[in-house]
């Protein structure tokens, strides 16, 4: 059984507050490392086209014995299949690979606002949500001036908003107009991607005086935000230690101390400029 609480999306599906993702995993390691994942009681993969491993994690969800309606399961679609016609098409090919017949939650991976598509990627994507074959539709990236133009445009709010989001880029403006509308924060790179932010001396602090890892530290500031994280390892042990996070809390001064480090340093690309 899972030990990781749901939170509940603003359609009523539930989704799994830390999840694991498979981002930069090679498709020959995922079914394995998803598998380790599943193992360690994570009951959330997020995976998306562009990853390349989607027949990978599907060959872990076919092998595993956790049924199928536990386990949430989010793929993206990639820019270059924006548009109504290709994104239904570039559904059904994720759909394939993975081996399921339905996702718990489709996104729009990048906003690439000049190509004016993105509002008919959600028009299909609503389509695909209406038919059953999504449990719920959401965005990834999105500024507020994207968000705002597809709550002017369409029918159905974002559940879900994947954005980069760790102590350094903590995206105050961004998460308060997501709980204005409804809109989950989801949070991809929650460490940081990297050694930096885990080596911080206020992090590292406050990990040595809880007896817990300065990841583990980072990922719960997250989880007391509301945020929904989904950190990647394909280290058996890390991957076990980032889901062991729920047996303790930070205090207010360790919150506010780590919101202390925002800097507002993407370590990522800019939403407002990415081209690919």
């Amino acid at each position: 059984m899972s030990k990781v609480p749901s939170i509940t999306l603003n359609n009523g599906v539930a989704m799994p507050q830390l999840g694991y993702g498979v981002w930069q995993v090679p498709d020959d390691e995922a079914a394995a490392a998803v598998g380790a994942a599943l193992e360690a009681g994570y009951r959330s993969i997020d995976t998306a086209a562009v990853y390349g491993n989607e027949e990978g994690v599907g060959k872990a969800l076919a092998a595993t014995g956790v049924p199928r309606d536990e386990i949430f399961v989010t793929t993206k679609v990639w820019n270059s299949d924006q548009g109504h016609d290709a994104t239904l098409r570039a559904f059904d090919a994720s759909l394939d690979r993975l081996g399921l017949e339905y996702v718990d939650l489709y996104l729009i991976h990048w906003p690439v606002a000049w190509r004016n598509t993105f509002v008919d990627t959600y028009r299909a994507m609503e389509e695909l949500l209406a038919s059953g074959r999504t449990k719920a539709i959401g965005v990834c990236n999105f500024q507020t001036a994207h968000l705002e133009r597809l709550l002017a445009e369409t029918s159905v709010v974002p559940a879900v908003n994947q954005i980069e989001l760790h102590p350094n880029l903590a995206q105050a403006e961004l998460r308060a107009f997501h709980a204005r509308h409804g809109i989950a924060t989801e949070a991809w790179s929650p460490l940081g991607q990297g050694k930096a932010l885990l080596a911080d001396p206020v992090v590292a602090e406050v990990a040595a005086r809880l007896g817990r890892t300065p990841a583990q530290v980072v990922l719960r500031w997250h989880l007391q935000l509301g945020n929904v994280v989904i950190p990647k390892s394909v280290t058996p042990s890390r991957i076990r230690e980032n889901i062991d996070v729920f047996g303790f809390e930070l205090a207010e001064k360790d919150m506010d101390a780590l919101a202390a480090l925002d800097t507002g340093t993407r370590l990522g690309p800019d939403p407002d400029e990415f081209d690919l």
